[in-house]
């Protein structure tokens, strides 16, 4: 398995603060999400390609503001993308097949 496309966007959070999130898509149309807080895009790539399956080691995040996200990923699990408003208004590309929602896939 190999990536396919990968596509970092800025976001803004619900408390104001700036995010890069990454959306990995793999040839086997696997995806996986990353985030970073301290605006480092290939933080995000990593813990994207990790989550879709494409890097072998987990990634280490220094937690920057106690953000559920953060609080997840520290805790091995996976973070609750849906918590913050503007995720789920993202829209990824490659565009997903249709009746299909970038943020689930």
């Amino acid at each position: 398995m190999g990536l396919a496309f990968m596509h970092v966007h800025s976001m803004r959070i619900a408390s104001g603060e700036e995010a890069l999130v990454a959306r990995a898509l793999t040839t086997d149309g696997e995806v996986g999400f990353g985030f970073s807080f301290r605006l480092d895009a290939a933080e995000a790539r990593h813990m994207a390609e990790w989550h879709a399956g494409v890097r072998k080691n987990r990634p280490v995040v220094q937690p920057v503001l106690d953000h559920p996200w953060e609080r997840a990923w520290l805790a091995g699990m996976e973070p609750d993308w849906s918590c913050e408003p503007g995720f789920t208004a993202l829209e990824f590309l490659p565009s997903p097949p249709p009746g299909s929602s970038a943020s689930l896939r």
